[in-house]
């Protein structure tokens, strides 16, 4: 169902934000086009026909002022019924999700479960045919929270808490990017709205409400030891295990999700373990460093012990 994560301004979702502002990009392009048409017209015509005399007060008032102001009048009132349609997204059933933006990740919060809430990152799960309220901010500098397909950008900003309603009438997989330079990896900052059916949005929710669940063979407890012991858990949270950090992403269902590294690479056993071993290689000035000093046997486990916390 989800498929490849697509993320593009001329393919906006039926039923979401994006759609009315798909709309008038293509009135401001055709706009634009009859424009250009007729000054082209104007300068060939001109050319053609030579040197004449024309009316200067006419023309000034023809195509300075009446035009262009019944133009504008007219682009007025449909960016209002533009602006009509994206207002009529909101909802008192809004589902409503916390992200905040981080250098250089996003951390999201849905108001579910205990008072803590489900917490994960770089990726959103939302119900088709319901509005989602998203409540964003940030914990360092100015990010933009962008899901083109979806929906228009919302600057996030330290000490204000900004808003935007999404909504999606069919499933499907976006791709999001911070829109606002953030830093060093700001290109590196990317996230995935999946849409889906109320039912499958709901079993998803719970499950990640649950406590992580792992395999007990040798080979996962060695792969949780190594977690402990080299000292993953002093800045990441596992639900259900004294893992309680909160400077880096929760993995309690890390397993489950589309992508490591807030859109860098695939999520499978190999890319976890060259995610772990190479994290400055692969995203210079992350907080995170690289685990140099796991053998390669200890990377295997404790990249399969994470790739099994779905």
């Amino acid at each position: 169902m989800n498929g490849t994560p697509v993320q593009s301004t001329l393919d906006p979702a039926p039923g979401s934000a994006a759609w009315p502002i798909g709309e008038l990009g293509l009135v401001l392009y055709a706009g634009a086009a009859v424009i250009l048409a007729v000054v082209c017209v104007l300068a060939i015509s001109g050319v053609v026909a030579g040197p004449r005399r024309v009316g200067a007060r006419r023309w000034l008032l023809t195509g300075g002022l009446v035009l262009p102001g019944l133009l504008l009048v007219a682009l007025f009132l449909h960016a209002l019924g533009i602006g009509h349609a994206l207002v009529a997204h909101e909802g008192a059933d809004a589902l409503r999700i916390h992200v905040t933006g981080k250098q250089w990740w996003w951390e999201v919060r849905y108001e579910a479960g205990d008072d803590a809430g489900v917490l994960l990152a770089n990726e959103l799960h939302i119900p088709l045919g319901r509005p989602v309220e998203i409540l964003l901010d940030s914990s360092d500098v100015i990010h933009s929270f962008w899901v083109p397909s979806l929906a228009g950008k919302v600057d996030m900003i330290p000490g204000r808490t900004t808003r935007l309603v999404v909504q999606a009438d069919r499933p499907g997989t976006w791709r999001g990017q911070c829109a606002e330079y953030c830093g060093a990896q700001h290109a590196l900052m990317a996230f995935h709205v999946v849409a889906e059916p109320v039912a499958d949005f709901d079993a998803w929710l719970a499950h990640q409400a649950r406590d992580a669940a792992s395999s007990v063979d040798p080979g996962s407890r060695l792969g949780r030891d190594l977690f402990f012991r080299s000292g993953c858990a002093d800045c990441h949270a596992i639900r259900g295990t004294a893992a309680d950090g909160r400077l880096g992403p929760g993995l309690t269902h890390v397993g489950s999700r589309q992508s490591l590294g807030a859109g860098v690479l695939g999520n499978h056993v190999g890319t976890m373990a060259g995610w772990i071993a190479g994290t400055q290689e692969l995203k210079p000035g992350s907080l995170m460093p690289s685990s140099t000093s796991l053998s390669g046997p200890e990377l295997r486990a404790l990249a399969a012990w994470l790739q099994g916390l779905e």
